[in-house]
């Protein structure tokens, strides 16, 4: 569920929202941060959370900050948890589905940070909250949908959860009301999100896919066999595992 056994192409194939939404991610830090475009720059000031400006009308910016980060870091970790936990839930909730759970988590968080920061002129950027909403949903599974999520992913989960709260409260620079409005988001849409959802599976995407490409020259019905005995399969859970223990130390830093 959370171990990518997929090749790049098929990951874009299977989970375009999450494709994309790193991809605005990078592209966005690529050309603010390093490039400078001045269309970008005026992306990022007309974007940028900004609690006085939201009070003042600007409520566009409740909106914006979901898809801007602070440096390469922040872009690069909230993508790779994107990467690591968005897929699974794409599959089950559906594109439309999640998108709007995408983006109700991540204004729930930027509605909390407005209401909630005693700083009237806080600003802030980050997809944190999304993020966390993803996390919400998950959480929503393990308590009241078990059918959905196996032991092992529950104690991945669980891990990961307590890991998040751990670095937001400890970690200094965090927008920590974006965290957990963000959330509460996620878990208050899951249960009508949820309603109609199956277990992950990943040959659902290549059952589908390969009778997309049934009609394509040349097609070759074994060839998502291949990959199932691929170095990822076998040996991710261990790297998932190593990636889960660096950031409990990194928490501790």
């Amino acid at each position: 569920m959370f171990v990518r056994t997929e090749s790049f192409q098929e990951f874009i194939k299977f989970y375009p929202i999450v494709s994309g939404l790193v991809a605005i991610h990078l592209l966005l830090w690529l050309c603010i941060d390093v490039l400078q475009f001045p269309f970008a720059m005026q992306i990022l000031r007309e974007g940028i959370g900004n609690n006085y400006l939201v009070g003042q009308g600007e409520y566009w910016r409740l909106v914006t900050p979901i898809f801007l980060h602070g440096g390469f870091a922040h872009a690069l970790f909230n993508s790779f948890s994107l990467v690591l936990f968005g897929p699974a839930l794409e599959q089950m909730l559906g594109k439309a589905k999640f998108i709007l759970m995408y983006l109700t988590a991540g204004i729930a968080g930027n509605i909390g940070t407005y209401l909630m920061s005693p700083d009237a002129f806080y600003q802030h950027l980050g997809a944190s909250g999304s993020i966390f909403g993803i996390f919400g949903v998950y959480l929503f599974m393990v308590l009241y949908r078990k059918s959905l999520i196996g032991y092992a992913n529950t104690q991945i989960i669980m891990v990961i959860f307590v890991l998040g709260l751990l670095m937001t409260f400890s970690r200094p620079g965090i927008n920590i009301w974006a965290h957990l409005f963000g959330l509460i988001g996620g878990f208050a849409v899951a249960p009508p999100l949820l309603k109609k959802a199956r277990p992950f599976s990943i040959w659902q995407n290549r059952a589908k896919f390969a009778k997309q490409d049934q009609n394509d020259i040349g097609f070759n019905p074994n060839r998502w066999n291949k990959r199932s005995n691929s170095t990822w399969k076998k040996y991710g859970k261990y790297i998932l595992w190593g990636i889960i223990i660096f950031l409990v130390l990194l928490a501790f830093i």
